[in-house]
């Protein structure tokens, strides 16, 4: 028989990657301690700081109107 994939609720997700950026311990000690397979948890936290840094690079409206009004 074939192994089932288990399937984590995006909150599961979001409070996993939560301890291990805001912890500042390694992404394997984390998965360990939440008996998550080290590689799960290392790609939910690539994807977190990937789409992360796409919302931190884009600027507000005020932001945009502002680095237009300086200098």
């Amino acid at each position: 028989m074939g192994n089932q994939r288990k399937a984590y609720t995006p909150e599961y997700k979001d409070e996993a990657v939560r301890l291990a950026i805001s912890t500042g311990r390694p992404v394997a000690t984390v998965a360990r301690e939440l008996g998550i397979v080290e590689q799960t948890l290392g790609n939910w936290v690539k994807a977190y700081k990937v789409q992360h840094e796409a919302d931190a690079g884009a600027l507000s409206e005020t932001e945009r109107s502002m680095a237009t009004h300086v200098g």
